[in-house]
């Protein structure tokens, strides 16, 4: 006996609530859309007719919790073991052509992963071929092995000695692209002596499109998504405009040689010498314009930060080296505890405006039906009432990056995901970068 069960969905996702990750349940179908509907028009879809079958939503609704579950016809599921094989011999521009076609790019050329080029990918790690990276969830369906990863990475253009990072990444089980309607992206930030060894920027242009460490390994995370089938239009990918963000994902290194405060994989309880990498994931970024010059950082940071929805309370605020040390000794705050708290404390806004946010509505708004505070408190307010929606301070990360050549700042809606250790999959020790190249423009690959 299961548990009886109506599982609901708008028309617009038919195809991908019957493509495998619903299984055998069958689905009721509404009209669409959800997201920014009034109460009015939710409740019409309820007691209005499935764009499907022609019946009353609510009906089926009584029938699928009383009545016997008719199975739907077979569906995909995500096998277990992948299949290995090797295209037919062609030319390099048919090949790319056939790779755009069957949805494993990202719409720019690829490296075409031959036998050779994989191998040599895979000395960059000690791990075996066959070993998994990553297990299926209900973001990623299938199983993904060191194999698979080095086959994209090559795609990517990655070299051998980035590959531990690509790996670290994908252990974590995060997607870069999100399924969802809105244009979620995802940040990558590595810490540790692995930036230095694989080169990575976090000095001037860190986020820049001309560091080929900080793009390709950005890079190899979005194509494994495509590769994997996670990245499908009207299968797994709805946003309805999309992030150009998910190109590389923002992939950066902390600059932690020119920080006054501790890096962010310390914080997070690792080592010193430990070489993390850490997902964060949002929708929005704000550049600083100057305005610091006649507020606190705190006081700038609050004001880009009150622009955004505040749905979960996280931000991130990715400082450039001189900002952080006017922030340390100028403005007096010692650690990025402190900055988070300043950030966390001033910046405000009315509870109407908090509420009046699509995201909060249909995000947040069930925790304050639910009792969870603040937010249960905050739905009680006037709604000119005045809320610190960024009321948890360890939600606010600070991350050091930039090339001082300015003291700005980026403040985005960023939240954190989760760490990964990038050691367990090294090859060996790779010599540090001792000739003050790191986080330069490298020079072309040589591919064969």
């Amino acid at each position: 006996m299961g548990i009886p069960t109506a599982s609901l969905s708008t028309i617009a996702f038919k195809e991908a609530a019957e493509g495998g990750f619903g299984g055998d349940t069958p689905f009721i179908y509404t009209a669409h859309p959800v997201v920014g509907a009034h109460d009015d028009a939710l409740m019409g879809y309820i007691t209005g007719k499935n764009p499907e079958t022609g019946r009353i939503v609510s009906d089926e609704i009584i029938d699928a919790l009383t009545k016997p579950p008719k199975k739907r016809a077979e569906f995909k599921k995500a096998q277990d073991k992948n299949e290995k094989s090797f295209l037919t011999p062609d030319t390099e521009d048919n090949l790319q052509r056939l790779f755009y076609e069957k949805g494993w790019t990202d719409g720019l050329p690829v490296i075409l992963p031959t036998k050779e080029r994989v191998e040599r990918m895979l000395k960059g790690t000690s791990a075996s071929p066959d070993d998994i990276v990553a297990e299926p969830n209900p973001f990623n369906p299938v199983k993904v092995t060191v194999m698979d990863v080095a086959i994209v990475a090559v795609m990517a253009g990655a070299r051998p000695e980035f590959f531990p990072v690509i790996l670290a990444v994908v252990a974590t089980g995060e997607r870069a692209i999100m399924g969802s309607t809105t244009p979620f992206a995802a940040m990558i930030v590595v810490n540790g002596p692995i930036r230095n060894e694989t080169g990575m920027n976090s000095g001037i242009g860190a986020f820049s499109p001309i560091n080929i460490a900080n793009s390709t390994i950005g890079r190899a995370w979005t194509l494994l998504g495509h590769v994997t089938g996670g990245n499908r239009i009207k299968g797994t990918l709805w946003s309805s405009q999309g992030n150009t963000i998910a190109y590389n994902n923002l992939c950066i290194a902390e600059n932690e040689e020119k920080s006054v405060w501790q890096p962010f994989h310390v914080q997070k309880g690792f080592n010193p010498d430990d070489s993390v990498v850490s997902i964060f994931r949002g929708w929005t970024m704000s550049h600083s314009m100057g305005g610091a010059a006649f507020r606190s950082h705190a006081e700038e940071a609050a004001i880009l930060l009150q622009a955004f929805s505040a749905y979960n309370a996280s931000a991130t605020v990715i400082i450039d080296p001189s900002a952080a040390k006017i922030v340390k000794e100028s403005e007096g705050y010692a650690t990025k505890e402190d900055f988070s708290k300043a950030i966390s404390e001033t910046a405000q806004m009315t509870a109407d405006r908090f509420w009046r946010t699509d995201y909060v509505d249909f995000l947040t708004k069930p925790l304050a039906d639910q009792g969870v505070e603040p937010y249960a408190s905050w739905k009680k307010l006037p709604g000119d009432a005045v809320i610190k929606p960024y009321y948890d301070p360890e939600k606010i990360n600070i991350i050091v990056t930039g090339g001082e050549t300015g003291p700005f700042f980026k403040a985005c809606d960023f939240a954190y995901v989760t760490s990964s250790s990038i050691d367990k999959w090294r090859a060996g020790k790779a010599d540090q970068c001792a000739d003050g190249s790191c986080g330069l423009p490298d020079a072309p690959v040589e591919y064969d």
